[in-house]
């Protein structure tokens, strides 16, 4: 079991007396516990936390949640109709299309999901300020500062997916809350971070799937990349400023293995920042192998359910890859499979997906690589132990790498870029090199029309995009971890190009954020929907 577990657990029984309580979003974080029988101290503070932290596990990997909003709608996965279904109503052919509305269950399920993770928050801050939760005061206030650090982290989330949402920081509020500008939402989750990061812990080992300050200072680097999307301003100095904090810390290193940072065991990673962690009996939520594998997979790992076979790899991604990249193997299931028991083969994945339905065209159930990056355990259930990392060092490498390149600092950014491909080339390092020229070239990838067949219309390539080998770049090292969509906007290339059965929607300009969803439009009317829905 994994020691966040223990934390969440203990959380559940102050709050209702069992475990069953733990799945109730409504429960009142210690409501019958009175102070006069209950006195925390510092060791209390991760079971008061963990409530707040465990909401996340439904926000990342939810069905149809925050995970395919990010990867739906971008150019490497995709989920095309099979012959065992995954139609369902064109829900997923309007996220890869970008049609969708403002009652589309993806962006609702983000938006429900992360103010449920921001009123616990506000919750639990409340009832430290009110003395329902009685810390000693230095205690309390460290408490605090990380919550508002988890707030932060789901502010952040909204800023980037609906833009002009609401503030809510005060649980005790019960008025209908006043939409901010995405510009306003951006300057408080730029100051609620510079304001707590201050009062959070440095240490590593203890805060593991805690807020501490250095997955501070990663959320705040985020945010300081996307400052141009958001803002119109960009921020690339203060993307410096903080990736140099984490790297200066020599808090954490890049696994040697790739594959390392996303095992069934990767809460002893050395480069995850800040993860989410799941637990295939204690934080289950992780169903990222039941919605790529076949259902025939089963017979593979020995699994205990049959998965659904839904998602796949864009064959123009894969084409990208080098054949020597060894995250090529890491990140896609490809070939042929087998039973591991009797040896026999199983299924076959080929590269080729004949189209994203809704024309009658039905993929066969082997077509596309699938999602392997999240290693998959023999005997695995329907959930997962692998812990989701939403920041690591590699990423702040990269995020210093990029901000370096935007400010003409090429042959900067290139040695960066080597020192995260060297373990991905270990068969051939001489092509974990790269030069600022090459990061100054344009994409390989072959954007342009799907047929059928498998032939695409080339009718807008790659090579025009600026800085596009660096979003291959990036396309390489955070395929399938919520990456794509945003490091898309921010290339200008998920409103303009074509891809796989997508084409830039009439009005892209606005598909850079999602709508509101409705049924929030309906309960208040301080919402104005946002412009082109």
């Amino acid at each position: 079991m994994k020691k966040i577990y223990v934390y969440a657990l203990t959380a559940c029984m102050f709050v209702g007396g069992g475990m069953s309580s733990c799945t109730n979003l409504d429960e009142e974080v210690f409501s019958e516990v009175l102070s006069t029988s209950f006195k925390p101290t510092e060791r209390d503070l991760p079971n008061i936390l963990a409530p707040v932290y465990a909401s996340f596990r439904s926000l990342m990997f939810g069905w149809q949640g925050y995970f395919d909003l990010q990867e739906e709608p971008a150019d490497a996965i995709i989920t095309p109709v099979r012959p065992n279904g995954w139609d369902d109503g064109g829900t997923y052919r309007r996220m890869h299309q970008h049609t969708w509305n403002s009652e589309q269950w993806q962006p609702t399920n983000t938006w429900n999901q992360a103010y449920a993770s921001i009123t616990r928050a506000n919750r639990v801050i409340a009832q430290i300020e009110d003395g329902n939760i009685p810390l000693p005061d230095a205690t309390g206030k460290a408490a605090i500062a990380e919550l508002r650090a988890a707030r932060a982290l789901a502010y952040y989330l909204l800023l980037d997916n609906h833009g002009n949402v609401p503030i809510v920081t005060d649980y005790r509020d019960v008025s209908l809350p006043q939409q901010k500008t995405r510009k306003e939402v951006y300057d408080f989750v730029v100051k609620e971070l510079n304001e707590i990061i201050p009062l959070l812990a440095t240490d590593v080992a203890g805060t593991y799937g805690r807020m501490n300050k250095w997955g501070a200072k990663a959320l705040l680097a985020k945010v300081y990349l996307n400052a141009e999307v958001y803002t119109g301003t960009a921020q690339w100095d203060a993307v410096i400023k903080e990736a140099n904090d984490i790297i200066n810390s020599n808090s954490y290193v890049l696994d040697a293995n790739y594959s390392d940072v996303f095992t069934y065991t990767n809460q002893n990673s050395k480069e995850i920042i800040f993860a989410v962690p799941y637990d295939e009996i204690y934080g289950q939520g992780s169903q990222i192998h039941m919605k790529t594998l076949d259902p025939l997979s089963r017979l593979v790992y020995n699994m205990s359910a049959g998965p659904w076979g839904g998602n796949c790899a864009v064959p123009q991604f894969i084409d990208t890859y080098d054949p020597e990249d060894s995250r090529l193997k890491d990140s896609w299931i490809q070939g042929p499979q087998y039973n591991a028991t009797t040896g026999a083969l199983v299924i076959d994945y080929v590269k080729a997906v004949p189209g994203i339905g809704g024309d009658g065209t039905v993929a066969p159930s082997n077509s596309g690589y699938r999602i392997g990056k999240y290693k998959i355990k023999q005997g695995a259930t329907s959930n997962l132990d692998n812990d989701y990392p939403m920041f690591r060092y590699g990423d702040v490498l990269m995020m210093k790498a990029e901000a370096l390149l935007r400010k003409g600092d090429a042959d900067e950014a290139a040695a960066l870029v080597t020192q995260v491909r060297q373990r991905a080339f270990k068969s051939n390092p001489a092509k974990a090199t790269v030069k600022g020229a090459d990061l100054l070239k344009g994409s390989v990838y072959q954007y342009g029309w799907q047929e059928k067949d498998g032939t695409v219309a080339v009718s807008n390539g790659g090579a025009d995009i600026k800085y596009g080998r660096f979003l291959d770049e990036l396309g390489w090292e955070f395929a399938a971890e919520a990456h794509r969509r945003q490091d898309m906007i921010r290339f200008g290339v998920y409103q303009t190009k074509t891809w796989f059965n997508h084409r830039p929607h009439a009005q892209a300009s606005t598909r850079t954020i999602f709508p509101i969803p409705i049924g929030e439009l309906e309960k208040n009317p301080n919402l104005k929907q946002n412009t082109g829905y």
